[in-house]
């Protein structure tokens, strides 16, 4: 967004620099994060928000342990906060001076109440542990929405394995014609 940066303040400036200047965080990937991430669709298509807030949580805990950051408070809810300008996916929220962080995220659609899809879903949790990771790993006093933000909201979906299963969810929920009727 260079049309954002030059409102923000000097300082401001140099901690969007430094954001966009990371593309990607280096992440060995457990057994556990690997599980955690492929039961997302199996969650998701159950609508039960709590065993989606389980494996959502399974799945930021291994990310925080593996780059050996604080974790992150995940809580699910059911349909999606909306107003004219559309519908929120997910929030991330800390507190100054505390060291408790939380992120919310939303399963439901707001105009037709469906599951999301299972990148979508993926996409918008790892797009809120990133704003998490801005903190607690790269230690920046703000998190911007930078080139290099969404390129390691990228790199994490690719090395957690998103790539592999959405494409395979996709498969398996297209429908194909009957070619005898």
């Amino acid at each position: 967004m260079p049309g954002f940066r030059h409102r923000l303040t000097r300082t401001q400036q140099r901690i969007y620099d430094r954001s966009d200047a990371v593309s990607s965080m280096r992440l060995s990937v457990s057994p556990r994060l690997r599980h955690a991430v492929t039961a997302i669709p199996t969650a998701l298509e159950s609508s039960d928000a709590g065993g989606v807030e389980r494996v959502a949580q399974a799945v930021a805990d291994e990310i925080c342990l593996g780059l050996g950051v604080a974790r992150v408070r995940v809580h699910v809810s059911g349909t999606r906060p909306s107003n004219r300008r559309g519908e929120l996916h997910g929030l991330y929220t800390s507190r100054e001076g505390s060291t408790s962080a939380t992120i919310k995220v939303w399963m439901l659609t707001a105009k037709r109440g469906q599951v999301v899809a299972f990148k979508t879903f993926l996409r918008t949790l790892l797009h809120e542990i990133c704003h998490h990771l801005d903190y607690a790993y790269l230690k920046l006093d703000d998190s911007f929405h930078t080139e290099g933000f969404y390129k390691r909201e990228s790199s994490l979906f690719y090395q957690i394995g998103g790539a592999e299963i959405a494409p395979v969810r996709r498969r398996l929920t297209t429908v194909v014609p009957d070619p005898s009727s």
